[in-house]
């Protein structure tokens, strides 16, 4: 039975993680919910230091029936004050679900990714799982997203997760009968394009709302493509940013030496 951490960014009430936290149990899994007591989207891998945190117990009811509890910072915090105050066990952190997508390069913005980033900082295997819903959607299938975690946490039984690196899952706003299967992507890109858009305030002056319209590179190998064609998508994203490539090449290029010189050292 393994031992679970599950966070997210909407908030600890939010009906993603409460299905969520339920699949888990019905899996035969101990879980811990520590999460944010509001929603904190786009929180990115934020982390609070300019003043104290807080946590207390939720209504667990609320929250698939999980022990839970609320922090009043991030998603990174919470993960943080699950692991160092709470002293839960976990051997895995899993992160959602989201209300939204997190495809392509919206992961860096993600509170939901980057509270799985700090699972694997600490040392654990890790995922983020988001549901491909949209605002307009009447229905949503957080039961597939659930179901599609919980196969893929199975997995990882037999095969071991890499260090270093989490799991970024994305499912479609779809029945578990309409899923096409689960399907490996690397990262795609999107874009947004007219990202301010000015608006007015009640005194005169303007203010600016940040979004701005999607626009997605829809390359066969990508997760932005899977999603679009009915599978659930899974990223290995490794923490390890260094472009050895690049190391490499500007190492060729003496930069060492050269810039060294110009600064007068030996």
């Amino acid at each position: 039975m393994k031992k679970i951490l599950v966070t997210n960014d909407d908030g600890v009430y939010a009906e993603g993680i409460g299905t969520l936290a339920r699949a888990l149990r019905d899996a035969g899994c101990e879980v811990l919910v520590c999460a944010p007591d509001r929603e904190r989207s786009a929180s990115g891998h934020s982390m609070t230091m300019d003043r104290p945190l807080q946590i207390k117990r939720a209504d667990a009811a609320r929250t698939g029936g999980a022990e839970a509890w609320c922090c009043d910072g991030t998603p990174t915090d919470s993960v943080i004050m699950g692991l160092e105050v709470l002293k839960f066990p976990a051997e895995f952190v899993i992160s959602g679900i989201n209300c939204g997508p997190n495809l392509g390069d919206d992961i860096t913005y993600s509170g939901t990714a980057c509270a799985a980033m700090e699972g694997v900082i600490a040392g654990l295997p890790s995922m983020a799982v988001s549901l491909v819903c949209s605002s307009r959607d009447k229905v949503l299938h957080y039961e597939t997203a659930a179901r599609a975690a919980v196969e893929i946490l199975e997995w990882t039984k037999n095969h071991p997760m890499e260090p270093g690196l989490f799991y970024n899952v994305n499912v479609p706003n779809v029945t578990a009968g309409e899923l096409r299967g689960v399907k490996l992507a690397r990262k795609g890109k999107r874009r947004y394009h007219d990202k301010i858009t000015v608006i007015k305030t009640p005194f005169g002056g303007e203010a600016y709302w940040v979004g701005g319209r999607i626009e997605d590179d829809m390359a066969e190998d990508t997760d932005v493509f899977a999603v679009a064609h009915g599978f659930a998508s899974l990223t290995p994203v490794h923490l390890e940013m260094t472009s050895f490539a690049a190391l490499e090449k500007i190492s060729a290029l003496d930069m060492e030496r050269e810039v060294n010189a110009a600064l007068g050292k030996n």
